[in-house]
C-alpha cells in the first residue's frame, strides 16, 4: 500500500511539475510574441525589399496569437500591410529596389490587386527598380508584376493569361432534394443575390450587369498591362484567346510577356548587378513581415482617423458570422464612430469600406452613425474591392467618396429570403403539424407551412418600404432626385469607373487620396493618420480567441478555396437577418 501511495504521489508530482514547466514556456512564448510584434526592425544599407506574392490577401491583417503558438494558421496578408511596406520602401534610402516573387497568391478582389500595382508604380517614381520572378504566374500575379522593370520566368514556367469569367452557383435543385425551398420578396430587377437559392441559371438582367463589370475589370487590366509592357491591347486580347499559358516559354519572350527565361540563381545574379555587389556577396533582404515594422517617416500635425469597415454587415457579434469571419458588426461600429465623433483630437475620418453588404437593419444603423459623425467633422469614404448594397448604404452620406476603378459598388436594392422547411419536415421526415390560433396572423412564420398569399403581400410591402428608404438615403447623400436614383438603382451593380459617371462616387482614387481629401475638407496643412479599430493587445487577443477560434473552419477555408464561401453561406444561413441589402452571389472572378 505504501508503494502504491508513493507511486501515485510521484505521478501527481510529475504532472504538476510538467504543467508548471509547460506553463512557463507558454508564458515565455507569449511574451516573445508580444515583444517581437512591438519591435522596430533596422534596415541594412544596400537592401532589397522582398515581396513574396503568396498566401491569402485580405483588407487588413489581424494577429492570431493562438495560431502562432500552435502553428494551426493559414497565411493571411493584409492589403494595408503590403501598401504600407511598399510606401516605406520608397521612402527608405537603404532600400534600393523591390524583388517580387510570384507564388500561390489569392486576393480578395481585383481592386486590391490594382491597389498593390498602383503602389508599385508609385514606388518607381523614386527612381528605384523592381524585378519580378516566377516559376509560373497566375493572371493576378502577372497583372501585379507587370509593373516591374523586368519580368523573369523559369525556363519551364508559364504565364496564365486567359481573360475573366464569372461562375455563379445555383443551389435550388440541391435544396429541393432535401425538401427545402425559399420564398422570395425583392425590389430591383437586377437584385440577383437570391437567384443562388431560387433559380437554376442567371436572369437576363443579372447576365447583363455581370457581363458589364467583368468586361470593365478586364479592360482596366488590359490598359494597365499594355502601358507597362508596351504591348497593344489588341495583342493582349489575342494572347488571351490563344491561351498563352500553354505556349512555348520562348514564345513568351518573343511576344514581350516576359523579358527573359531564368532560374532563381540567375535572378540573384541580376539583382547583385543592380546592387553593384560582387557575385559571391550576400544580398540584404527585407521580407514583408520585417518591412511592416520598419520605422517610417514621422508624421506630424492634426489627426485623421482611418476606420476600417470590411466584411459582411451583421447586426451583432452574438450568434453571427462575426465569430468566424471578420464582419462589420453594427453595434460595435456605431459605438466606435460615436467615440471618433466625440474625440476632439480627431479632425476628420476616412471610412475604408470593403463590403458586399448584409443586414438591411444593421446598414441603416451604421448610416445613422456616419450621419452623426459627419455633423461634427468631415467624413470621406475610400472604397476597396466592394462597397455594394449595404456597403454602399453605409457610404452614401459621406462628404466625399473615392472608389478604385475596379471597385464593385451600387446594388441599391433590397430583398427578403425566407426558407420553407415544410417539405423536409413533412414529406421527408414525416413530421405532422396542427394549428390553433387566436388571431388571423398569429401563426405568421410557422415552420408548418410556407407563407400564404396574403402573408407574402404583407412582406412585399415591408420590403418595398425598405427599398424606398434606401433610395432616399442615397438621394439625400448624393444630392440627387429620387427619380434619378431610381434610374441607376433596381439592384444594379456598377464598376467604380462607371459609378463615377452616374454620381455614385465623386472620384477615382486610393486610400491615400481619400486621406488627402479629408485633410483638405478639415483645412489641415499638416496631418497624421491613425488606424481604427485599434489592434487589441496580445493578452486580450488570447482571451478573446481562446473561446471562439474554430481551426476546423479555418482549415476548411484553406482546403475549399473559392468553394468555401457558398459552403459557409449554407452552414450559417440561419444566423443571417432575413432582410438583406447584399451583393449578388459570391463573386468568383477567374
Amino acid at each position: 500500500m505504501k508503494d502504491f501511495i508513493k507511486y501515485v504521489f510521484a505521478t501527481v508530482t510529475g504532472i504538476v511539475v510538467f504543467s508548471l514547466i509547460m506553463g512557463i514556456f507558454f508564458v515565455i512564448s507569449l511574451v516573445g510574441l508580444a515583444a517581437s510584434s512591438a519591435s522596430t526592425v533596422p534596415v541594412e544599407k544596400n537592401s532589397v525589399f522582398t515581396l513574396m506574392l503568396s498566401g491569402q490577401v485580405d483588407e487588413r491583417a489581424e494577429d492570431d496569437i493562438i495560431g502562432e503558438l500552435t502553428g494551426q494558421i493559414s497565411e493571411h496578408i493584409g492589403l494595408d500591410d503590403i501598401i504600407s511596406a511598399i510606401k516605406k520602401a520608397k521612402e527608405n534610402e537603404d532600400i534600393k529596389g523591390i524583388y517580387l516573387e510570384a507564388g500561390l497568391f489569392s486576393i480578395d478582389t481585383p481592386a486590391s490587386a490594382h491597389a498593390i500595382r498602383e503602389a508599385l508604380l508609385d514606388f518607381k517614381k523614386s527612381g528605384k527598380w523592381i524585378i519580378a520572378y516566377g516559376d509560373s504566374y497566375t493572371q493576378t500575379t502577372y497583372y501585379i508584376c507587370s509593373a516591374a522593370d523586368k519580368i523573369y520566368l523559369n525556363p519551364q514556367g508559364m504565364v496564365d493569361w486567359h481573360g475573366l469569367a464569372a461562375n455563379p452557383y445555383f443551389l435550388k435543385d440541391l435544396l429541393a432534394k432535401f425538401g427545402v425551398k425559399y420564398q422570395l420578396c425583392k425590389v430591383g430587377k437586377y437584385k440577383s443575390a437570391p437567384e443562388m437559392m431560387t433559380a437554376d441559371q442567371m436572369s437576363e438582367p443579372n447576365r447583363e450587369q455581370v457581363t458589364a463589370y467583368i468586361t470593365g475589370i478586364w479592360n482596366v487590366m488590359l490598359k494597365d498591362v499594355s502601358a507597362s509592357r508596351k504591348i497593344a491591347v489588341d495583342s493582349l486580347n489575342a494572347y488571351a484567346d490563344r491561351f498563352v499559358a500553354l505556349a512555348d516559354q520562348s514564345d513568351l519572350v518573343k511576344i514581350k510577356m516576359v523579358d527573359k527565361l531564368m532560374y532563381t540563381d540567375e535572378v540573384k545574379g541580376e539583382i547583385k548587378k543592380l546592387l553593384k555587389i560582387d557575385a559571391d556577396e550576400h544580398i540584404n533582404q527585407v521580407p514583408l513581415a520585417d518591412m511592416v515594422n520598419v520605422k517610417g517617416k514621422k508624421e506630424k500635425g492634426e489627426e485623421i482617423a482611418v476606420y476600417y469597415a470590411y466584411g459582411e454587415i451583421v447586426d451583432s457579434e452574438t450568434g453571427s458570422l462575426a465569430q468566424q469571419e471578420h464582419s462589420i458588426v453594427a453595434n460595435v461600429v456605431c459605438k466606435d464612430l460615436e467615440k471618433l465623433a466625440n474625440d476632439d483630437d480627431v479632425k476628420a475620418v476616412v471610412l475604408r469600406v470593403n463590403s458586399p453588404g448584409g443586414s438591411a437593419y444593421a446598414s441603416e444603423q451604421i448610416w445613422h452613425a456616419v450621419t452623426n459623425l459627419k455633423a461634427k467633422k468631415p467624413v470621406v469614404v475610400s472604397m476597396g474591392g466592394y462597397a455594394a448594397s449595404g456597403g454602399y448604404y453605409i457610404s452614401c452620406n459621406a462628404n466625399y467618396i473615392y472608389s478604385e476603378p475596379t471597385t464593385i459598388t451600387g446594388s441599391i436594392g433590397i430583398f427578403g429570403m425566407f426558407p420553407d422547411f415544410s417539405g423536409l419536415l413533412t414529406d421527408k421526415l414525416g413530421v405532422k403539424f396542427d394549428e390553433v390560433k387566436t388571431n388571423k396572423h398569429a401563426a405568421f412564420g410557422t415552420m408548418a407551412r410556407p407563407f400564404n398569399e396574403e402573408e407574402m403581400a404583407l412582406l412585399d410591402q415591408y420590403i418595398g418600404r425598405g427599398y424606398e428608404l434606401f433610395r432616399k438615403r442615397v438621394a439625400d447623400g448624393r444630392k440627387l432626385s429620387v427619380e434619378a436614383v431610381e434610374e441607376i438603382a433596381q439592384g444594379r451593380v456598377w464598376l467604380g469607373n462607371d459609378a463615377l459617371g452616374i454620381k455614385l462616387v465623386d472620384a477615382i482614387g486610393s486610400l491615400d487620396d481619400a486621406v488627402k481629401k479629408a485633410a483638405q475638407l478639415a483645412k489641415l496643412s499638416e496631418y497624421k493618420t491613425s488606424n481604427y479599430p485599434e489592434p487589441t493587445d496580445w493578452i486580450d487577443q488570447f482571451l478573446a480567441q481562446a473561446g471562439k477560434k474554430n481551426y476546423l473552419d479555418e482549415q476548411m477555408r484553406v482546403t475549399l478555396g473559392e468553394y468555401y464561401a457558398p459552403f459557409r453561406y449554407l452552414k450559417d444561413i440561419n444566423k443571417r437577418n432575413a432582410i438583406q441589402t447584399r451583393l449578388p452571389y459570391f463573386l468568383t472572378i477567374q
